[in-house]
């Protein structure tokens, strides 16, 4: 199966037509917005890239729709990790929090507030605000009255008074929807628990998380995950954009390849492409194994040299490949058993089919078991976990959108 390598969060239009070239320097907000980055946008109308406004505001009104009365969500934005003192990674927005606002600031979070009106909620977003001080530093920060016009928020106030406003708004409600750090959700909980312990002003961080431990809290997550599950005509067109990306970029770097190249360099050539393509980031770390090194499932080391005779598994959106550009008679023999059971799985990846990706997998093995045996592997005798232990320790495969595993409350037998 096939996954994007490049990132869902923001795929730009491949070539910038005059208009987009139009944009002002410095910017006044703290991310892409159409006013100014222009070239990033197709639509005036989207908040993100390839996503419009009225999106985001569709996704709060049916997660908040789906839940009971007198409940509020609360979601944080992650928050800026490090990789030594104040060495900084780039900063990549938690999942669920910019699924439902598209807002990137880290020191952010927003409460959403389930009502009578049409609308169906009240949507209050916190963030740090204008900063010209810590702005020469980080850049550009959005203001308040900025994110309530451009992001669509009721109220939009400053970080420092989440705590109190959490605490106002728990005791009058019946139940919170959160994720912290007893629920599987690890990233959002760590950055709540960050926001909850940290002495933000004005704010009393231990009852507030005592507030959240109470009977009144639920699982966040599971809710948006309904939501996530199925993805919106916009959100498909920009998967196809990361996948064209990915795809191209394989293309180039099988063309790049040749014996004696380290893989390190196929990784460098392989993430350059996508790049230049127009992807913010990679979904994830690169796996560039030659030979041997493709057993490591997770091999992400790239530290070898390609050999003659090598196959090369690159595994972002995995493809497998000769190292020389030419199989030999075995390697051609082994591609095309595995080639021959992917095409008959895919075949039966559309609704009418109406299979669980659990039938998939098992449908894998019995099929990669025919067609090992035609080529001559011996699997008189082993059985179906066997082939599943030691030969495909893995699953089939696993859904994908915002991140590279949208699976975590997926039902796998679910149609």
């Amino acid at each position: 199966m096939i996954c994007m390598f490049a990132s869902l969060h923001r795929v730009p239009s491949r070539l910038p037509r005059c208009r987009r070239l139009i944009s002002s320097k410095p910017t006044q907000f703290g991310q892409p917005v159409p006013e100014s980055h222009p070239h990033l946008f197709d639509s005036r109308h989207d908040l993100t890239p390839g996503i419009p406004a009225e999106e985001y505001e569709q996704r709060r009104k049916q997660l908040m729709d789906m839940l009971p009365n007198n409940s509020i969500v609360v979601a944080v934005a992650s928050p800026i990790k490090y990789m030594s003192s104040n060495i900084f990674y780039k900063h990549r927005q938690a999942s669920d929090f910019w699924y439902l606002t598209g807002f990137e600031e880290p020191d952010s979070a927003v409460i959403l507030e389930k009502t009578s009106s049409s609308k169906g909620y009240r949507m209050t977003l916190f963030s740090a605000g204008k900063d010209l001080a810590k702005e020469k530093w980080d850049g550009a920060r959005t203001g308040y009255t900025d994110v309530e016009r451009i992001f669509k928020a009721d109220n939009a106030v400053p970080i420092s008074t989440f705590t109190s406003q959490l605490k106002s708004l728990v005791s009058a409600s019946s139940n919170v929807f959160v994720d912290i750090p007893d629920t599987p959700r690890r990233s959002s909980s760590k950055s709540l628990l960050k926001y909850l312990t940290s002495s933000i002003r004005g704010g009393d961080p231990e009852l507030a998380l005592e507030n959240l431990s109470s009977m009144k809290r639920r699982a966040l997550a599971p809710e948006v995950a309904k939501l996530r599950h199925v993805k919106s005509k916009a959100e498909q067109a920009v998967m196809h954009k990361a996948a064209t990306i990915s795809g191209r970029a394989h293309a180039k770097t099988m063309r790049f390849a040749q014996p004696g190249m380290p893989e390190s360099a196929l990784a460098a050539h392989f993430e350059y492409i996508c790049a230049l393509g127009g992807s913010q980031r990679p979904a994830y770390v690169p796996v560039v194994a030659s030979g041997a090194n493709s057993l490591i499932i997770h091999y992400t080391s790239n530290n070898m040299t390609l050999g003659k005779d090598d196959l090369v598994l690159i595994d972002a959106g995995s493809r497998t490949f000769p190292a020389s550009g030419t199989f030999t008679n075995p390697q051609r023999d082994l591609y095309s058993a595995v080639l021959a059971a992917q095409r008959e799985l895919v075949a039966l990846c559309t609704e009418e089919a109406s299979v669980t990706l659990h039938d998939l997998h098992r449908m894998s093995l019995k099929l990669l078991r025919t067609e090992l045996g035609q080529i001559g592997f011996n699997l008189e005798g082993r059985s179906a976990s066997d082939l599943d232990r030691v030969l495909y320790p893995h699953y089939l495969s696993h859904p994908i959108g915002i991140d590279l595993h949208e699976s975590t409350w997926f039902d796998r037998s679910a149609t």
